[in-house]
């Protein structure tokens, strides 16, 4: 049976890891976010008052075609990060921190809620979660230069607004997975804990949250 699974979770949480893993343990095909051909990020960083609405315009066409590519493949697909949480997270962070003005806001939130709605539902939200002091050790450690000015706040703000978007999310089952504990990379043992609780959600069992085995 095709399945479409969406890994969501704030930054550094392992998606891109996790991703890539399952897609390869499972033959399925994986989505990852644009970076290197965005033409807008570097602008951002710049100057994110100025780029904000235009990389919000970009991400929400991005992905939308992401979206459905893998969702009318013929393949189960796992994608790194989702549609709505550039909505319901990023840009959303981006006007309460005041880049992104009301009028910008309401509009890409327009042009959101038109395109999303037309979007097929995934079959599973896999939300990965860790600590704000373990996410800032993993941004330090792998020395981004976009990824500099990332504080602590920014992270407990962008976990506040993911805990809220979960509490009326219903677009299809959410397992939540504590990263924390977890190492996809250098612990087979981890992926198959992993895989096994995706396969199980999938299934319509009912294990929800778990944490690693240390």
């Amino acid at each position: 049976m095709k399945h479409l699974v969406l890994v969501a979770g704030n930054i550094s949480a392992g998606k891109t890891s996790l991703t890539e893993r399952v897609g390869t343990r499972l033959a399925w095909r994986t989505a990852f976010e644009s970076v290197g051909d965005n033409p807008y990020l570097a602008e951002f960083y710049s100057n994110m008052k100025q780029w904000a609405f235009h990389l919000q315009v970009f991400f929400l066409g991005h992905r939308a075609r992401q979206h459905l590519e893998l969702a009318r493949d013929p393949l189960s697909a796992i994608a790194d990060r989702s549609i709505y949480e550039d909505a319901y997270i990023f840009a959303r962070a981006l006007h309460h921190l005041g880049n992104l003005n009301e009028r910008d806001y309401k509009s890409y939130r327009s042009a959101f809620e038109l395109v999303a709605g037309g979007l097929p539902k995934p079959d599973l939200l896999l939300y990965l979660q860790a600590p704000v002091d373990v996410l800032m050790k993993r941004i330090r450690r792998r020395g981004r230069d976009m990824e500099r000015g990332i504080t602590p706040d920014y992270l407990s703000l962008l976990d506040r607004f993911y805990e809220e978007w979960l509490t009326v999310y219903d677009l299809s089952p959410v397992l939540t997975i504590r990263t924390d504990d977890l190492d996809f990379v250098h612990r087979p043992q981890d992926l198959d804990i992993v895989v096994e609780r995706i396969r199980a959600r999938l299934a319509g069992r009912e294990e929800i949250v778990f944490r690693g085995t240390g």
